[in-house]
């Protein structure tokens, strides 16, 4: 028997991944091209929190603390997500694009931020032969700036033209797909960029950072490539008032379902990544676990991940709601920090990586939940999707930095008490400072549940006045 073209196509849509997150909007080829973006910024993000951290502490000298000042500027940053959606939203342009000016000027900004960022940290290691000696400060916080600003710029817009182009039907597909491309990106660089660097040299940094820029620039060309239709507008138009952010702020929140998923990710981002630098140390010192078997850590957390994305994807495919699915991922998280937990006094390895994978899951499942929430919240007046997932990218990006500082604090301010005696002698050991950690982070994970609770009765009692089930494709967006 002779395969005909539609057999082709759905045994396509079988076998490779997500194919069925393409729609008649926005093809599968198109998709895979616009998903390139969440790769550039996946290898931004490992070059400025995992690999130049390294660097610069061990290979550059760098004091810590100048260390932690330059990692946190592109977390100050993320606020202003939600201005730059609203402002993608309002854009006016001759030929009518909104959201490819956003996603080509981040990818200046990223590419730009690269570029200087090597020689930045050079001369702030103190290789320096003129010039003033506030040089490299300013210049590596510039680096981390631009860097910083450009990734949430290109993210933003670029997770607000997928949701532009996407059907309704299939918009948690596309978001689950971009998350695994985030994964991906983030996972190809640190391998890649790590072996380019074993052998450390000033030169090496250069090429390997700058050819980092390169590729930003590239892969975010590929991406916004004819994503965007040219829609002429008249002169009239373009000179029409734009409306002001805190009237489209206002809009966003008239729901009231808005602002309680703005807190909802907050807390529960902080609940999931307090630990984010201590697995790590945790397996380490109070496991005894060799440097060898802790690198997998990563491994098992991101396999844990895209299996929560995997199933988001499905459960919203069969018209869940977002947020149970979300709670669903909240439960997961409360038994993987019991089983960390536990895994000290019982000295269980299998506990730990248990559990490590349970986060991973947990957070797929929560990220991909809200991440859809959020694209289909509705449209109030002056607000739109731009600001709703700057928003939802704001309070995400905000609490994860915000919670991994608290995390390190938290930590070695509770070993340094337990070491000195302080907390008695049952808590004098090496884990009391990480089991304090987990426990804050099973605290927040009950208040996002408590947080959480009147949007999935909002749901329910609205499908129950309309005696049907609501799908995702019928929330107006």
């Amino acid at each position: 028997m002779i395969p005909t073209p539609g057999h082709m196509r759905r045994l396509t849509g079988r076998l490779l991944p997500f194919a069925d997150a393409a729609s008649e909007g926005l093809p599968l080829g198109q998709l895979l091209r616009l998903s390139l973006f969440q790769v550039s910024v996946g290898m931004a993000t490992v070059m400025l929190l995992g690999t130049l951290n390294r660097v610069m502490i061990v290979e550059l000298s760098v004091p810590a603390v100048v260390v932690a000042l330059m990692i946190a500027i592109p977390v100050l940053v993320a606020p202003f997500r939600a201005l730059l959606g609203f402002r993608s939203d309002s854009h006016r342009s001759a030929i009518g694009w909104k959201r490819i000016p956003y996603l080509w000027f981040g990818s200046l900004y990223q590419f730009g931020g690269l570029a200087i960022m090597p020689m930045g940290l050079l001369v702030l290691s103190g290789d320096q032969s003129v010039g003033p000696e506030w040089a490299g400060e300013v210049g590596a916080s510039l680096a981390f700036l631009l860097t910083g600003l450009g990734m949430h710029m290109t993210q933003t817009a670029g997770l607000a033209l997928a949701a532009d182009r996407a059907d309704d039907d299939k918009r948690h597909r596309v978001v689950a797909l971009l998350y695994v491309m985030f994964l991906v990106g983030m996972a190809l660089s640190a391998v890649l960029i790590g072996t380019l660097l074993r052998d450390f040299s000033a030169l090496r940094l250069v090429q390997v950072v700058q050819g980092a820029a390169v590729v930003t620039l590239v892969l975010n060309l590929i991406a916004l490539w004819k994503q965007e239709h040219v829609r002429p507008m008249s002169r009239e138009e373009r000179n029409l008032p734009r409306p002001l952010f805190k009237d489209a702020w206002a809009d966003l929140m008239a729901g009231g379902q808005a602002g309680r998923l703005l807190l909802v990710v907050f807390i529960g981002t902080m609940a999931f990544n307090m630990q984010d630098v201590l697995l790590e140390p945790y397996g380490g010192e109070v496991l005894g676990l060799s440097v060898a078997s802790t690198t997998w850590l990563t491994a098992i957390w991101a396999m844990g991940a895209l299996l929560g994305f995997g199933l988001a994807a499905r459960l919203l495919s069969r018209k869940r709601d977002p947020h149970q699915i979300a709670a669903q991922g909240l439960l997961m998280g409360l038994i993987a920090f019991c089983l960390l937990i536990l895994s000290a006094p019982m000295q269980a390895h299998y506990l730990f990586y248990a559990g490590v994978a349970l986060i991973g899951f947990g957070n797929g499942l929560f990220g991909v939940a809200t991440l859809t929430s959020a694209m289909t919240l509705p449209a109030h007046g002056h607000a739109g999707r731009g600001l709703a997932l700057g928003a939802w990218g704001a309070a995400q990006a905000t609490a994860a930095g915000l919670s991994i500082f608290l995390g390190g604090a938290i930590r070695d301010l509770v070993n340094k008490l337990a070491q000195a005696g302080d907390l008695g002698p049952a808590m004098s050991s090496a884990a009391t400072g990480y089991s304090v950690v987990y426990h804050f982070e099973l605290g927040l994970l009950f208040l996002t549940l408590i947080a959480l609770g009147p949007l999935v009765r909002r749901r329910a009692l609205h499908q129950g006045q309309h005696n049907t089930k609501v799908g995702l494709a019928d929330f107006p967006t």
